[in-house]
């Protein structure tokens, strides 16, 4: 389905777009000259950094603006089980049976809620703890994710390193032994080719061993340097404070037990100013609606969609998730999506939702949260920009 890309040059307007914020974001910082050859921006990389961009004619293949729209198909939350006692039947085979057909597309993506490790004695909640959540799945389990269609996992999230830096190391070798993608991780940026389109991913949450979704700043950077490595850019994100009440998006900081969860707005219309086409988020566990801002769309939440071993709440919204599905152009525009309904069953398996009761509360928030920008939604969950948007 994809491959990983080599660096090459996006259509010249993109570009400048993305060269232009890097160039401001660098100023403002201080950041050095980029350096490597390497088309996965990988931690360690510094400073906003990267691969060069080579350059590419601009009426050749890889600019052409004839080359066909893809898709792409994202989720919220992902939680398999919880390692050693709650996990799913049979060793979690068949875990995304009812769901796997929606998955479908050119690239899947889920954000990855739980280190996949053995116990690294490194768990985050001690004896004592109160309030404390920590999640682990065996490694094989990333055969699941493999198995379901996924391609490409994040892990910018506040249960990527519940077993810290070496259960994150696990779950990345873990995702890469079953030929899965995975970003997230500090100045990383993630490419892969897709029918012969070059899409960057990029994570971000409010913690360290991630992208920071709370410095602004920095965010721009690695996003405009993502803007020149690759056609179309995504950015998943892990954003704003949780619970079944938090389905509004308003400006202005969120605030969770004491911790920054980012400004959603102002965040995610910065990364599409500096070269994003396509923001997912997630971490309130329930759904949020939908935006357009210059011609791309920001998913605010797609909720919950796996919490096997009832490791996530199934109770009213906090059960209910989705599939947000979209198209494409190289160029970044718009070629039409969907949305499709789906919740967590009694053992936390995501299972399609024939009351569309996800696809509804969508609806309903982007109109109210949205009432110019907010995502159109049809009774069957095909999703188009407002009238002059």
């Amino acid at each position: 389905m994809y491959a990983a890309a080599p660096v090459v040059s996006r259509p010249r307007r993109r570009v400048a777009l993305g060269l232009a914020a890097l160039l401001a974001s660098l100023l403002v910082g201080g950041c050095g000259d980029p350096g490597g050859d390497a088309s996965v921006w990988q931690p360690g990389a510094g400073g906003g950094t990267g691969a060069p961009v080579t350059t590419a004619d601009p009426q050749g293949p890889a600019a052409s603006a004839d080359r066909a729209a893809i898709s792409l198909s994202a989720t919220g939350d992902i939680i398999m089980g919880n390692a050693p006692s709650r996990l799913p039947a049979a060793g979690g085979k068949g875990f995304f049976n009812s769901v796997t057909e929606a998955l479908r597309a050119d690239l899947v993506m889920g954000n990855l809620e739980e280190p996949l490790t053995v116990d690294t004695g490194t768990g985050k909640c001690g004896a004592n703890s109160t309030r404390c959540f920590q999640f682990r799945a065996p490694p094989e389990y990333a055969a699941h994710l493999r198995d379901a269609g996924f391609d490409l996992l994040n892990q910018a999230n506040n249960h990527g390193n519940d077993y810290g830096p070496k259960g994150y190391e696990n779950t990345r070798r873990a995702l890469e032994k079953y030929d899965l993608e995975h970003t997230g991780a500090p100045d990383q940026i993630t490419v892969v080719d897709v029918r012969g389109v070059r899409v960057a991913v990029a994570g971000f949450s409010s913690y360290v061993w991630s992208n920071s979704l709370v410095d602004i700043a920095r965010a721009k950077t690695v996003v405009a340097k993502a803007a020149t490595m690759a056609d179309l850019v995504v950015v998943q994100v892990h954003m704003g404070g949780e619970g079944a009440e938090k389905t509004r998006v308003k400006p202005g900081t969120e605030m969770f037990l004491g911790e920054n969860r980012g400004d959603p707005v102002k965040f995610s219309h910065t990364m599409i100013d500096a070269g994003a086409d396509l923001i997912v988020g997630h971490g309130p566990h329930v759904l949020r609606g939908m935006e357009f801002y210059r011609g791309r769309l920001i998913a605010y939440s797609l909720g919950n969609f796996a919490g096997g071993g009832n490791s996530l709440s199934n109770d009213g919204r906090l059960g209910w998730g989705g599939v947000l599905k979209v198209s494409l152009k190289p160029d970044g525009s718009w070629a039409g999506g969907s949305f499709t309904s789906t919740y967590m069953n009694d053992s936390g398996k995501p299972t399609m939702d024939s009351n569309d009761r996800g696809l509804g509360l969508i609806g309903d928030l982007s109109r109210s949260d949205f009432p110019k920008s907010g995502a159109r939604f049809d009774g069957q969950g095909n999703i188009s920009p407002p009238a002059g948007g």
